[in-house]
This record gives C-alpha cells, sequence and structure tokens, in this order.
C-alpha cells in the first residue's frame, strides 16, 4: 500500500474529534467544537484543533482529566418540567436546574434536546448521545414541537391568520404551522394550542406579542411523536423503554436526505 493509499484507510478508520467527544456523550457537537476552540480538549498531548480526526487508542484529555472511552449504551428519558426551572447546567442568579432533578450517570452527561425557558413548562427529552440531540434540534428536522398556551387578549380571526402566514420577528420569519382555537372563548383568558417546527428562543411568546397579545401560561404538551404520559407528573420523569429509544433514533432521521 502507497503513502497515498494508507493516509485514505486512515482517514475511513477515523472519526472527527467532535463527533466522538458527542457520542461519548460529553455535549452536543456543537458544544464540543467550542470546548476545541477554547483549547480544553488534547489529543495524544497536543492541544486539538477543529478538524482533527481521532482513531481508536488515541488518549483524550479534557480540562486535563483522561477520557475513558467505552462503548456504554446510551440512555434517554421524558421529563416533565415545571416553570420556574432553567435548563442550564448553572445560574449565577441561584435558580433551580432541571439536571438537578434527573439520575446521576457515569462517564456520561445529560443532554437537552432542546430548550424551555424559565416559566415554560411541559415536555423535554434529554439523551446522552450527542450526535442525536444535534440531529433532534435541527431546523431540517422539521419535527413538530406542539404547546398549549393561555393567552390574555382578544384574539381576532386576523391576529390567527398573521400568525399562520408568518410575522417578520427580529431574527426572522415566524409562524405557526397549526393554531387550535378554543370551542367556547370565555372573556379575554384562553387556551389555544399552536405548532412550531423550529425552537428559537421565546419564539411562541413573541408571536403572540407581535399581534399586541400577552401569553400568560404556556406548556409544552408534545415534541413529534411523544406526550407526556399521564402518569409522569409535574416535576418527574421517565426513562424511555428499547421501542420509545428507537423512536427517537427514527424521529431524527426521517427527513435526513
Amino acid at each position: 500500500m502507497d503513502s497515498e493509499s494508507f493516509r485514505n484507510t486512515l482517514i475511513l478508520m477515523s472519526e472527527k474529534l467532535q463527533k466522538m467527544l458527542a457520542n461519548a456523550g460529553l455535549g452536543s457537537r456543537r458544544t464540543m467544537e467550542k470546548w476545541i476552540d477554547a483549547g480544553r480538549i488534547r489529543v495524544n498531548g497536543a492541544i486539538a484543533k477543529l478538524g482533527d480526526r481521532v482513531l481508536e487508542g488515541d488518549r483524550i484529555h479534557v480540562d486535563g482529566h483522561f477520557l475513558r472511552l467505552k462503548n456504554a449504551e446510551h440512555r434517554h428519558l421524558l421529563y416533565n418540567k415545571p416553570a420556574g426551572e432553567i435548563c442550564s447546567r448553572d445560574d449565577p442568579e441561584g435558580r433551580p436546574s432541571v439536571y438537578k432533578k434527573l439520575p446521576k450517570l457515569r462517564n456520561q452527561r445529560w443532554i437537552s434536546i432542546g430548550r424551555l425557558d424559565f416559566n415554560t413548562s411541559g415536555l423535554l427529552l434529554f439523551t446522552t448521545d450527542g450526535e442525536l440531540a444535534n440531529r433532534l434540534i435541527h431546523p431540517s428536522t422539521g419535527i413538530d414541537r406542539e404547546y398549549a398556551v393561555r393567552v390574555l387578549g382578544n384574539v381576532a380571526d386576523q391576529h390567527l391568520r398573521n400568525l399562520r402566514e408568518g410575522v417578520m420577528l427580529e431574527d426572522g420569519l415566524a409562524r405557526f404551522t397549526d393554531i387550535k382555537k378554543p370551542k367556547d372563548l370565555v372573556g379575554a383568558n384562553n387556551w389555544y394550542y399552536v405548532v412550531l417546527v423550529e425552537g428559537r428562543n421565546r419564539e411562541v411568546r413573541r408571536l403572540w406579542e407581535s399581534q399586541g397579545l400577552i401569553v400568560s401560561r404556556l406548556k409544552r404538551v408534545r415534541f413529534g411523536s411523544f406526550f407526556i404520559p399521564s402518569h409522569v407528573k409535574v416535576g418527574k420523569f421517565l426513562q424511555l423503554c428499547k421501542k420509545e429509544s428507537k423512536d427517537l433514533y427514527n424521529m431524527a432521521s426521517a427527513n435526513e436526505s
């Protein structure tokens, strides 16, 4: 085998560093790229850089600690988030974190599949597979996110048409792909069900606010094919079974070309 063929064989056998770290459950691929840029990763004693590839047997250190890679089976769970918790591990203001409610792991980390803001409750999915999390939150997957939203104000038919057709927000055009009105309108504080296919920051709230309306309560009730089972109470989690875990992977690959 000549040197060029040998080099090409090594490339085929290797894996991008950020992908390998994500698969090890340390975080999403994007987060791992930031860690590499920050100089937190060393491969065989040298500071890693974006674009590096690794082979089986390479010695990897994260923040000075040797990373023991093993083929641990990935775990996934569904959490019924209460309002009043953040989706970050640490908070300068000392607010409670969703991660404090999750089961402890050895040599893996829980990664949230998307986020909910502090005042939003409902369905959150977690995984130890960073690559899976990255695929599920990518806009190209077009996965439905359904919310129950209590709206304060007089909602006119024109408001609903605007929200379905699209509203220009500060970060681009946004719209609901579906809106379900309540059967009986009672006063000026009513529940609607809305669907998005992306997860921009505070997008549901900002869409309603663009029409001069106020969201007084917000709860995510569905992500793709996943709903909160009735027995999973607020602040509790459910570890996904093998079939449910397979459904997660199928959902992530459904719209891949």
